[in-house]
């Protein structure tokens, strides 16, 4: 079901000076299932973006004003999650090979084979997903222990330290019996059922998110 949530929400934007291309991409697009948003340049885009953008960008490398490379940056710039692939002339892949090292996923050389760059965007969205995901978990967790109290957040970093509940009302100054309390609450709140499993979720909280 959550997969199937984040390919509803899904787009690929499509960023091209030339009409006529844009159009072919987003009726091949569209016909196989895809939602398609098209700009006829990169200020277009940069207007429309926002950071919970999902999906991917195909992205022309040569146009006037902005160009594809100088867009590429500018959303490197605001930790864009968008995967991205280039569109290129021939005499552009040095370019785009430039662009890879950036951080770009892939490039195709115009005039590309329909079946090739459907398997580009595919993979893309694919990876898109599970980007998505991990920053949702990532988001679910840091809201379910920002949710504990001063007392169940200390106790729960005694846990995690390892500490038995002797211990942990030794240093705390409270009975074994309150630290019981804490401990079932902190346990239901971050929602795991094992030290095992708490562990494993501050510490993936306490890792960045996915970008």
């Amino acid at each position: 079901m959550a997969d199937e949530f984040l390919m509803s929400e899904q787009s690929v934007y499509i960023v091209d000076d030339d009409e006529a291309m844009r159009d072919s991409l987003a009726w091949l697009l569209e016909s196989n299932g895809f939602r398609v948003r098209s700009f006829d340049s990169g200020e277009a885009f940069l207007e429309a973006y926002h950071a919970d953008m999902a999906g991917c960008l195909v992205l022309d490398v040569r146009m006037p004003g902005m160009s594809g490379l100088e867009l590429h940056e500018r959303l490197h710039g605001l930790r864009s999650t968008l995967p991205v692939i280039f569109v290129t002339g021939h005499g552009d892949v040095p370019m785009a090979v430039s662009a890879l090292k950036k951080g770009a996923n892939d490039f195709i050389e115009k005039p590309y084979n329909n079946k090739e760059i459907l398997g580009l965007i595919e993979q893309c969205l694919a990876a898109n997903r599970e980007l998505c995901q991990q920053r949702r978990h990532h988001a679910d967790l840091a809201r379910r222990i920002a949710s504990l109290t001063p007392r169940e957040r200390e106790v729960m970093e005694l846990i995690v330290a390892g500490s038995l509940n002797k211990q942990i009302a030794d240093e705390l100054r409270i009975s074994i019996k309150t630290v019981e309390v804490h401990r079932a609450r902190v346990m239901d709140k971050v929602a795991v059922r094992s030290v095992a499993e708490l562990v494993q979720c501050v510490m993936q909280a306490a890792a960045p998110p996915a970008c």
